[in-house]
């Protein structure tokens, strides 16, 4: 009893301290953004999710630089839309639709081939989609929705956007997919997205000795449909959430502002494995984020999953 208190003790202080630190962050106008001015002519770009919320908006301002950009979307219909959109707004912008549902291998593995087939390099990779808050579902390969979609599926700089919610849950290693009676949407959430910390900071490990850098990052709390499964399936309705949306939520133009600071900035080029926060590195991170053994492990394991084959871990 005294464990589990402690546990949930620290897990509602670090929320309050955070939802508090984005509110005093957005009321004090204190949200950074990006100031490098670099162009990106000739360099090719994929972000996952791009269809909506800060994922298009990235999409967009890295077409005004110049760069080749293809979105990554499973809906269709969506994924064109929002390339009609982006090109509204920028005739010049050079942006195209890749089909890819990150919650199946086999369309991650048809996205990669189709995408190969069009480019022989990637220069920036910036892993945005994910799912948030959804109930006990499982992606086509049986593994648990948030776990699979933001971790499993997921150049010269590879950016992963994940959330300072990484804070309020370990690595189940021995039970990724939280079965057995142990699931919980919103610790699913938080291990899915301390993940993509641990799984940034191995690949730099393993990156070492090429010019390719990662990063990790929390872009604020988002005005976006992020949060559209939470409390599903007896959804409440999202106008409830409006009044959280309009005092603690910034728009994905500034929730953009971090994800392209790492893509863009030289202040980071020669950073890597490092976790970010309204464009600035955050040195001081809870232990679980900075538990090399357990980024090892959840690598290893995260290989085991999809089945990747030997000569292609490295």
């Amino acid at each position: 009893m005294g464990i589990l208190y402690h546990i949930r003790f620290t897990i509602f202080w670090r929320m309050l301290c955070l939802v508090l630190y984005e509110h005093f962050s957005n009321f004090m106008g204190w949200r950074r953004r990006v100031t490098s001015a670099k162009k990106l002519n000739g360099q090719v770009v994929v972000v996952t999710g791009g269809n909506a919320g800060i994922g298009k908006e990235t999409a967009y301002q890295l077409t005004l630089r110049g760069a080749k950009v293809y979105i990554g979307c499973r809906d269709q219909k969506k994924g064109k839309a929002a390339v009609e959109n982006i090109l509204a707004l920028n005739p010049k912008a050079d942006i195209k639709l890749l089909l890819l549902d990150l919650s199946s291998l086999k369309s991650v593995r048809k996205c990669v081939e189709e995408l190969s087939g069009l480019e022989t390099k990637v220069d920036i990779l910036i892993n945005n989609a994910g799912v948030m808050g959804c109930s006990e579902w499982k992606t086509e390969d049986g593994f648990e929705m948030q776990f699979g979609t933001n971790h499993l599926a997921p150049a010269g700089r590879i950016v992963t956007v994940s959330s300072a919610l990484h804070m309020c849950s370990p690595i189940h290693l021995d039970n990724v997919n939280l079965r057995n009676g142990t699931y919980n949407n919103f610790f699913a959430y938080a291990q899915s997205k301390l993940a993509n910390v641990l799984f940034s900071r191995e690949l730099a490990k393993r990156l070492r000795h090429s010019n390719i850098n990662t990063y990790s990052l929390h872009p604020g709390v988002i005005n976006t449909e992020l949060d559209r499964h939470v409390g599903a399936p007896d959804a409440a309705n999202p106008t409830d959430r409006g009044w959280f949306r309009r005092n603690f939520c910034i728009s994905p133009l500034l929730g953009s502002q971090t994800t392209l600071y790492c893509a863009l900035d030289d202040e980071v080029a020669d950073q890597t494995g490092y976790y970010y926060d309204n464009c600035r590195r955050v040195d001081h991170m809870i232990p679980e984020a900075n538990d090399d053994k357990t980024a090892k492990s959840l690598w290893e394991l995260s290989c085991d999953l999809v089945k990747l084959e030997e000569h292609l871990r490295i």
